[in-house]
C-alpha cells in the first residue's frame, strides 16, 4: 500500500468499523477496515506509509497477538489498540511490549483522530529517516564524504571523480563552511596519493615574516631564530597534496615564489642553494572572487590563471536547500554516536524552520546546530530558533519575517541554478520580469553573483 495517511482500522463490529471510518475520513484521513486482525496481516509491511488500529478482543486472533506480528514485521509500526474497561491492564502491558498508544471505550471522535494523527505523524518521520539513512548508504565512497543529492553535488562529485587521478592542480571557490577542505581531502582520497600526505596550510592564518620558511622550509642559520634546519610544506607534501587554505590571504611576494614553484615543481629551504624536486598535488582554496582581487592588484593575475585550471566551485546551502534533511541528519547521527546520546526525531516542522533559514555559516553552521540538536533537543521547551542562534533567550522570527527568508532563498536558488540567467529564473520562478526585479533589489541579490 502507497497510500499516504492511511489507517488499517480493525474492528469485528461492522458499525464500529463505519463509525470510525466516517469519524477519519471527514479529518481527511483515509482508512482501510478489516473485521480480523488475519485478514488485516498481509496488507502489512516494513514500507506501509501508514498506522494500525485495532480492538483488542478479536474472535481469532486478539490484538495483542497481533501486535506481536506486527512488531515482527516492524518494530517502529505504530499499533494504537482499543479496549474496554476490563482490558486496561492488558493495555499497560501492551504498551510495554510496544504498542504506540491505547484507546479507552467509550472514546470521542476528537481523542480518536488526535491519537491517530499523533502516530501519522511518528510513521512519516520514521520513514523519512529510513530514507535519509538509505540515501546515506548509498553515498558511501572511499575518502571523505561529500553528501548530498541535488544536481550541484552531484555534479560535484562526478567532476572529483573525474579528475582525482590525474594529478592537475585544482582551484576550490565557496563561501565559508562550504566544505572545502573536505573536497580537498576527497581528491587526495581518491588519488594514487592517497599514500602519502595530505597537508594543509591556512594562510590566512599565518603570519607575513613565517610564511615563506613555513611553505619553503629553511636551513639552520638562514636568519635570526633559525636554529635548526626546517622542512617546509611543500617538501613535507612531496608525493601527496598540498591545500592552500584561502589563498587570497597570501602576500604578494610569496605569490611570485609560489607561480614558480608551480611552473618548475621545484623549492629551495630559505638560505639553501639546493633544489629539491616535487611531485605533488596543489589544491587552492578561496572564499573570495580571485579574478576580481587580480583585476584590483591584490592577486597576481598570472597565479589565477595558473591556479584555474580545474575550478570547483562549492554551492552555498541556500542553493541546495534539498540538501540540509540529509546533511542535518548525518551530523545528527555523527554527534549521537560522539556523545553516546539518543535523540527523538526532528518534527516535520522543524525541518521546514531549518530548510527556511538561510545558512550564512554554510555546513560548517548546520553541523554545529545539529549538534546542539543532540545536546539540547531532548529538553522540552527547546525550540529550533534557539537551536539556530545557540541562545536560550532568542526571540522567535514572525511569520511575515520566515516568508520573507524563504522567498529569497528561493529566488538565489533559482538564479544560482541558471548562473544569474534572469530570464531562465522567471521561467522557474513563474513571475514576470518586473516582479523578479523588485523582488531582487529588496533582498539585495545581483545576478552577477550567480555568474
Amino acid at each position: 500500500m502507497k497510500t499516504n495517511n492511511l489507517v488499517i482500522f480493525i474492528d469485528d463490529e461492522k458499525h464500529i468499523r463505519q463509525a470510525n471510518t466516517q469519524t477519519l475520513e471527514l479529518a481527511d484521513i483515509a482508512v482501510s477496515c478489516f473485521e480480523s486482525a488475519e485478514n488485516a496481516l498481509p496488507q502489512i509491511d516494513k514500507n506501509l506509509q501508514g498506522i494500525i488500529v485495532c480492538d483488542i478482543r478479536l474472535p481469532l486472533m486478539d490484538g495483542m497477538t497481533f501486535l506481536n506480528k506486527v512488531q515482527e514485521i516492524d518494530r517502529d509500526l505504530p499499533v494504537i489498540l482499543i479496549t474496554g474497561h476490563g482490558d486496561i491492564s492488558t493495555a499497560v502491558q501492551a504498551m510495554r511490549d510496544g504498542a504506540y498508544d491505547f484507546i479507552e471505550k467509550p472514546y470521542s471522535a476528537e481523542r480518536l483522530v488526535k491519537t491517530v494523527q499523533r502516530a501519522l505523524e511518528k510513521r512519516s518521520l520514521t520513514l523519512e529517516n529510513r530514507n535519509l539513512r538509505r540515501e546515506l548508504e548509498a553515498q558511501k565512497t572511499p575518502g571523505p564524504r561529500i553528501i548530498g543529492k541535488t544536481q550541484q553535488m552531484e555534479q560535484l562529485r562526478s567532476t572529483i571523480a573525474q579528475v582525482a587521478d590525474t594529478g592537475a592542480d585544482v582551484l576550490i571557490t565557496g563561501e565559508t563552511g562550504t566544505g572545502k577542505e573536505l573536497v580537498a581531502r576527497s581528491l587526495h582520497e581518491l588519488s594514487r596519493r592517497r599514500t602519502k600526505n595530505f597537508v594543509a596550510v591556512n594562510c590566512g592564518a599565518v603570519s607575513d615574516s613565517l610564511i615563506e620558511s613555513e611553505l619553503f622550509g629553511h636551513e639552520a642559520g638562514s636568519f635570526t631564530d633559525a636554529r635548526e634546519k626546517r622542512i617546509g610544506k611543500f617538501e613535507h607534501a612531496n608525493g601527496g597534496t598540498l591545500l592552500l587554505d584561502e589563498i587570497e590571504s597570501m602576500p604578494l611576494h610569496v605569490q611570485v615564489h609560489l607561480l614558480r614553484i608551480l611552473q618548475e615543481r621545484t623549492v629551495e629551504r630559505i638560505g639553501s642553494n639546493e633544489i629539491i624536486p616535487l611531485d605533488l598535488r596543489v589544491v587552492a582554496a578561496a572564499k573570495a572572487d580571485l579574478k576580481e582581487l587580480s583585476q584590483n592588484g591584490l592577486f597576481r593575475e598570472d597565479l589565477y590563471y595558473r591556479l584555474n585550471v580545474v575550478r570547483l566551485r562549492l554551492a552555498p546551502l541556500r542553493e541546495r536547500r534539498e540538501d540540509i534533511p540529509l546533511l542535518f541528519h548525518h551530523f545528527i547521527l555523527v554527534a549521537c554516536h560522539r556523545y553516546q546520546q539518543e535523540v527523538p526525531l526532528p518534527k516535520r516542522s522543524q525541518l521546514n524552520a531549518i530548510m527556511a533559514y538561510s545558512w550564512p555559516g554554510n555546513v560548517r553552521e548546520l553541523r554545529n546546530v545539529a549538534e546542539r540538536y543532540v545536546l539540547l533537543g531532548a529538553q522540552n521547551d527547546w525550540s529550533i530558533d534557539r537551536l539556530l542562534s545557540g541562545s536560550a533567550n532568542a526571540v522567535p522570527r514572525s511569520l511575515a519575517r520566515q516568508v520573507e527568508t524563504f522567498e529569497k532563498s528561493l529566488i538565489e536558488q533559482a538564479l544560482g541554478s541558471c548562473n544569474g540567467s534572469i530570464k531562465e529564473a522567471m521561467d522557474i520562478l513563474s513571475i514576470p520580469r518586473k516582479t523578479l526585479s523588485d523582488k531582487m533589489r529588496k533582498y539585495g541579490l545581483d545576478k552577477s553573483d550567480y555568474k
